[in-house]
């Protein structure tokens, strides 16, 4: 009886292990004052971000990614972290693609998992040493879906923002700067840092405004609330379709802006898209 209800506890408990988050490290956002030459620079891809555990593929969360098996079965066991990613400007189909409980082949099909970093804490390597390992440990792997992430060495500011320009007139959505000589570091860091040519952030939704105009029979725009309590509107970037049917009161959107107002106001406020708390 005492072996039974031990393996029943085990068995009960077991979801809450697989839940629980993975380590993973999270990137503040750049600022002038970075001393450049201290960071590798690759593109930022607008995907979904995977953590493959060495057996399972999973969310920032934590939660399962149902992957096809011809998309795992071959990985390494070992950790590894990268986006799941199709191409520029393809954030809802990959979403789309990724969120499903049952996988759609011919979808994954156009997914990849784009690897950048291969954290090893035991050794507490460097990144620099771990780029150097992910990039190996892809190559051997030659399958077409799984690719490594070039990483650049910049030297000055105007490098940088030649490197950004270059990467958002074709779509990109921005750069990651990657220290060096960092050992891996769980949580959010400035060993990692995100560039853009605007900045994004998240608000709730506490109200649905109805619009004018030719907007006079679907929402007009949203009034938001930040983390800190400030309630601002937004009322461009929807799609005629997200207008007929907008994020509800109380879920999380992403949005994008350019600075503040002095009141504190994100300036150019524009929505993005709601937030998925899976991934």
């Amino acid at each position: 009886m005492f072996i039974f209800k031990k393996w029943l506890v085990c068995v009960l408990l077991l979801p809450l292990f697989v839940l629980a988050e993975p380590d993973v490290q999270l990137a503040k956002v750049y600022s002038d004052d970075t001393q450049i030459q201290d960071y590798l620079v690759s593109e930022k891809y607008d995907g979904i971000r995977g953590i493959w555990t060495g057996s399972e593929l999973l969310t920032r969360q934590g939660n399962v990614i149902n992957a096809p098996l011809w998309f795992t079965e071959k990985l390494p066991p070992v950790w590894l972290d990268g986006e799941l990613w199709s191409k520029r400007n393809d954030f809802a189909y990959i979403m789309s693609t990724v969120s499903k409980q049952v996988p759609i082949d011919s979808e994954w099909r156009n997914i990849y998992y784009m690897v950048f970093d291969a954290p090893d804490k035991a050794r507490l390597f460097t990144f620099y040493e771990r780029y150097q390992r992910y990039t190996a440990i892809v190559t051997d792997l030659n399958l077409p879906h799984v690719l490594p992430v070039e990483q650049f060495s910049v030297n000055t500011t105007d490098e940088l923002n030649k490197l950004l320009s270059s990467y958002t007139d074709k779509g990109a959505e921005g750069l990651m700067l990657q220290r060096k000589l960092a050992r891996f570091e769980s949580g959010r860091t400035d060993n990692l840092l995100k560039l853009k040519p605007h900045m994004d952030a998240e608000a709730e939704v506490v109200e649905i405004l109805k619009g004018s105009g030719k907007y006079q029979d679907v929402m007009g725009s949203l009034v938001v609330k930040m983390p800190s309590g400030l309630r601002f509107k937004i009322g461009t970037g929807f799609t005629d379709a997200e207008r007929e049917n907008p994020p509800k009161v109380g879920e999380i959107i992403t949005y994008k802006y350019h600075g503040f107002t002095e009141r504190g106001v994100p300036r150019f406020a524009s929505y993005m898209r709601i937030r998925d708390t899976h991934f």
